[in-house]
């Protein structure tokens, strides 16, 4: 029993006694949250507009960077092949509009659910034979993401901040805050929000459906390529990096499937406490390894109690 309470308390004692590395712990768990809520933030889109929870956002962050890599490697200078790359997401959006959603409405959500497992196939059958399965190096320094480090001494201590996860986070809120500024000062982005508020509202004054899914899986892809260059800085461009997505799935439980505050807040908020409780707990208690499943975890405790997530709506049926 003594060992047991040692395991829980010392971590705080440890936190005492080097603040300096509890700083870094913080900052490499806000460094991944970011990332995960701009992964979250596509599902978000997405489902607001049209009620389809999109399991192919992983593979997209995977397309989106190979398209970039892809481009660049056949001779494309980095300044072009973004906007080209963007252009591909927008082809994309279109395709999926017209050929998978567009004969698909009225049907049940399992079906549309269905219908983006088998975009996921797709793109990575397509993926696989444009661009092969190794792992490709993100083009850091052609598209100016420094590859340095930053030092500070805190506390008389020492902390080391990647200035690639700086410039990750840099370029994270400010997606984020153009699109907030897209959803609440624009006309499209406010038929973006009327969608999810009211459907059948929304359609009776005269909102196009096509249009809006058009665009909202386009910003998701434009989400898709943000998020691909900065995990592709980080750990390569491969087939691997779809798995990464998946953490989108804890966020979103936690956060609420139609809230765009509950994707960044969920994701932050996954990315600090699976970094410390990996650090501080982990370590002693299961040996390591736990942000695998830590999320997971947290987000069946938070459902147990509030189905609808932390900052989702409750929703009442009538019978």
């Amino acid at each position: 029993m003594e060992t047991l309470y040692q395991i829980f308390a010392d971590p705080f004692v440890q936190i005492v006694s080097a603040p300096d590395f509890f700083l870094q712990v913080l900052w490499e768990g806000l460094v991944s949250g970011v990332l995960y809520a701009l992964i979250a933030l596509g599902f978000v889109l997405i489902f607001k507009s049209s009620r389809i929870f999109n399991f192919a956002q992983g593979i997209m962050v995977v397309f989106a960077a190979l398209t970039l890599v892809g481009l660049h490697e056949n001779g494309v200078p980095a300044w072009l092949a973004v906007p080209l790359t963007l252009g591909v997401m927008y082809l994309l959006a279109l395709s999926v509009e017209r050929v998978v959603l567009r004969p698909l409405v009225g049907q049940p959500d399992i079906i549309l659910f269905m219908a983006s497992i088998g975009v996921t196939m797709f793109l990575i059958g397509f993926g696989e034979f444009v661009f092969g399965g190794e792992n490709k190096a993100m083009i850091t320094a052609e598209l100016g993401i420094p590859t340095g480090s930053i030092e500070f001494f805190p506390f008389g201590g020492f902390v080391l901040i990647e200035q690639k996860d700086l410039t990750a986070v840099i370029m994270a809120v400010l997606l984020v805050l153009c699109l907030l500024l897209f959803l609440n000062k624009t006309a499209m982005g406010r038929a973006i929000r009327a969608l999810g508020d009211d459907h059948q509202a929304a359609l009776s004054v005269g909102i196009s459906l096509s249009k809006i899914w058009v665009l909202v899986w386009f910003i998701a892809g434009v989400i898709a390529l943000a998020t691909g260059i900065v995990w592709g800085a980080r750990a390569g461009v491969s087939f691997a990096l779809e798995v990464i997505a998946y953490k989108a799935l804890p966020v979103l439980m936690l956060g609420g499937l139609e809230s765009v505050s509950g994707a960044i807040i969920g994701g932050i908020a996954i990315g600090l406490l699976e970094k410390i409780f990996e650090i501080y707990w982990g370590q002693p208690l299961f040996g390591g390894n736990t942000e695998t499943w830590f999320a997971f975890i947290l987000a069946l405790i938070v459902l147990l109690f509030r189905p609808q997530g932390l900052f989702g709506e409750r929703i009442i049926e009538r019978v």
